[in-house]
Protein backbone atom coordinates (compact mmCIF):
# COMPACT_ATOMS: atom_id res chain seq x y z
CA UNK A 1 0.00 0.00 0.00
CA UNK A 2 1.18 3.43 -0.91
CA UNK A 3 2.86 5.89 2.10
CA UNK A 4 0.00 8.79 1.77
CA UNK A 5 2.31 10.88 4.32
CA UNK A 6 3.97 11.78 0.93
CA UNK A 7 0.99 13.26 -0.54
CA UNK A 8 0.22 17.05 0.17
CA UNK A 9 -1.98 17.24 2.64
CA UNK A 10 -4.25 19.32 0.89
CA UNK A 11 -5.07 17.02 -1.83
CA UNK A 12 -5.67 15.08 1.12
CA UNK A 13 -8.22 16.90 2.12
CA UNK A 14 -10.07 16.91 -1.13
CA UNK A 15 -12.73 14.12 -1.32
CA UNK A 16 -12.55 14.29 -4.79
CA UNK A 17 -8.92 13.24 -4.82
CA UNK A 18 -9.63 10.59 -1.96
CA UNK A 19 -12.57 9.05 -3.86
CA UNK A 20 -10.51 9.03 -7.20
CA UNK A 21 -7.45 7.60 -5.63
CA UNK A 22 -9.34 4.60 -3.90
CA UNK A 23 -11.17 3.68 -7.05
CA UNK A 24 -8.14 3.28 -8.75
CA UNK A 25 -7.06 0.70 -6.17
CA UNK A 26 -10.49 -0.98 -6.28
CA UNK A 27 -10.88 -0.84 -10.33
CA UNK A 28 -6.99 -1.97 -10.80
CA UNK A 29 -8.90 -5.82 -8.79
CA UNK A 30 -11.84 -5.87 -10.67
CA UNK A 31 -9.91 -5.51 -14.13
CA UNK A 32 -7.86 -8.48 -12.59
CA UNK A 33 -10.06 -10.60 -11.84
CA UNK A 34 -11.89 -9.81 -15.23
CA UNK A 35 -8.96 -10.20 -17.19
CA UNK A 36 -8.77 -14.06 -16.06
CA UNK A 37 -12.15 -14.52 -18.27
CA UNK A 38 -10.59 -12.29 -21.26
CA UNK A 39 -13.21 -9.49 -20.28
CA UNK A 40 -12.50 -5.70 -19.71
CA UNK A 41 -14.71 -3.75 -17.03
CA UNK A 42 -17.19 -2.84 -19.79
CA UNK A 43 -17.68 -5.98 -21.12
CA UNK A 44 -18.56 -6.87 -17.68
CA UNK A 45 -20.59 -3.74 -17.24
CA UNK A 46 -22.75 -5.15 -20.77
CA UNK A 47 -23.16 -8.68 -19.30
CA UNK A 48 -24.42 -7.05 -15.65
CA UNK A 49 -26.55 -4.26 -17.13
CA UNK A 50 -28.47 -6.89 -18.97
CA UNK A 51 -28.42 -9.30 -16.38
CA UNK A 52 -30.28 -6.53 -14.36
CA UNK A 53 -32.30 -4.60 -16.32
CA UNK A 54 -33.09 -7.44 -19.04
CA UNK A 55 -33.17 -6.90 -22.92
CA UNK A 56 -32.35 -3.18 -23.52
CA UNK A 57 -32.14 -0.80 -26.49
CA UNK A 58 -28.67 -0.39 -27.38
CA UNK A 59 -28.77 3.18 -26.68
CA UNK A 60 -30.87 2.86 -23.20
CA UNK A 61 -27.96 -0.07 -22.43
CA UNK A 62 -25.47 2.89 -23.14
CA UNK A 63 -26.97 5.63 -20.99
CA UNK A 64 -27.54 3.40 -18.23
CA UNK A 65 -24.17 2.27 -18.04
CA UNK A 66 -22.74 5.72 -18.21
CA UNK A 67 -21.03 4.54 -21.64
CA UNK A 68 -20.32 6.47 -24.79
CA UNK A 69 -22.83 5.44 -27.58
CA UNK A 70 -20.63 5.02 -29.80
CA UNK A 71 -18.34 2.84 -27.46
CA UNK A 72 -20.72 0.36 -26.56
CA UNK A 73 -21.01 -0.84 -30.29
CA UNK A 74 -17.02 -2.16 -29.79
CA UNK A 75 -17.91 -3.61 -26.34
CA UNK A 76 -21.27 -5.40 -28.05
CA UNK A 77 -19.05 -6.69 -31.07
CA UNK A 78 -16.61 -8.39 -28.79
CA UNK A 79 -19.21 -9.86 -26.16
CA UNK A 80 -21.57 -10.72 -29.33
CA UNK A 81 -18.61 -12.77 -30.71
CA UNK A 82 -18.00 -14.67 -27.56
CA UNK A 83 -21.70 -15.74 -27.48
CA UNK A 84 -22.57 -14.07 -24.58
CA UNK A 85 -25.31 -11.60 -25.93
CA UNK A 86 -26.87 -11.85 -29.22
CA UNK A 87 -28.59 -8.21 -30.92
CA UNK A 88 -31.81 -7.66 -32.39
CA UNK A 89 -33.82 -5.32 -34.21
CA UNK A 90 -36.62 -3.95 -32.22
CA UNK A 91 -39.50 -5.00 -33.58
CA UNK A 92 -41.39 -1.72 -32.28
CA UNK A 93 -38.71 0.42 -34.01
CA UNK A 94 -36.73 -1.08 -36.89
CA UNK A 95 -33.89 1.57 -36.84
CA UNK A 96 -33.17 0.50 -32.96
CA UNK A 97 -31.04 -2.38 -31.80
CA UNK A 98 -32.21 -4.51 -28.69
CA UNK A 99 -29.63 -6.19 -27.24
CA UNK A 100 -30.29 -9.63 -24.95
CA UNK A 101 -27.84 -11.86 -22.61
CA UNK A 102 -27.74 -15.20 -24.08
CA UNK A 103 -27.90 -18.34 -22.32
CA UNK A 104 -24.04 -18.55 -21.87
CA UNK A 105 -23.66 -14.95 -21.01
CA UNK A 106 -25.99 -14.96 -17.99
CA UNK A 107 -24.33 -18.19 -16.81
CA UNK A 108 -20.85 -16.51 -17.33
CA UNK A 109 -21.81 -12.78 -15.52
CA UNK A 110 -23.22 -15.25 -12.54
CA UNK A 111 -19.76 -17.10 -12.24
CA UNK A 112 -18.18 -13.23 -12.22
CA UNK A 113 -20.44 -11.83 -9.07
CA UNK A 114 -18.03 -13.33 -6.57
CA UNK A 115 -14.84 -12.99 -8.21
CA UNK A 116 -16.24 -9.49 -8.61
CA UNK A 117 -17.48 -8.89 -4.83
CA UNK A 118 -13.98 -10.66 -3.81
CA UNK A 119 -11.80 -8.14 -5.61
CA UNK A 120 -13.82 -5.37 -3.80
CA UNK A 121 -13.75 -6.51 -0.17
CA UNK A 122 -10.02 -7.53 -0.78
CA UNK A 123 -8.93 -3.65 -1.00
CA UNK A 124 -11.77 -2.72 1.51
CA UNK A 125 -10.66 -5.01 4.03
CA UNK A 126 -9.44 -2.44 6.11
CA UNK A 127 -13.03 -1.04 6.83
CA UNK A 128 -15.30 -2.82 8.95
CA UNK A 129 -18.49 -4.86 7.44
CA UNK A 130 -20.18 -1.41 9.17
CA UNK A 131 -17.92 0.95 7.77
CA UNK A 132 -18.09 -0.65 4.13
CA UNK A 133 -22.10 -0.28 4.03
CA UNK A 134 -21.85 2.92 5.24
CA UNK A 135 -19.47 4.04 2.47
CA UNK A 136 -21.65 2.11 -0.43
CA UNK A 137 -24.83 4.11 0.86
CA UNK A 138 -23.06 7.35 0.90
CA UNK A 139 -21.43 7.24 -2.57
CA UNK A 140 -24.46 5.64 -4.16
CA UNK A 141 -26.06 9.28 -2.58
CA UNK A 142 -23.85 10.60 -4.26
CA UNK A 143 -24.11 9.76 -7.48
CA UNK A 144 -27.76 9.85 -7.42
CA UNK A 145 -27.97 13.66 -6.51
CA UNK A 146 -25.53 13.99 -9.86
CA UNK A 147 -28.86 11.92 -11.53
CA UNK A 148 -27.21 8.45 -11.95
Amino acid sequence: MEDTRSRPPSLLALPSYLASHVARIGHLLLVDALAEHDLRLPHFAVLTGLSDFGPLAQHDLADRLGLNRSHLVGYLDMVEQRGLIRRERDPDDRRRQCVALTAAGMELQQRLQQPAQDSQREFLDVLTESERSMLMKLLGRVLRADGG
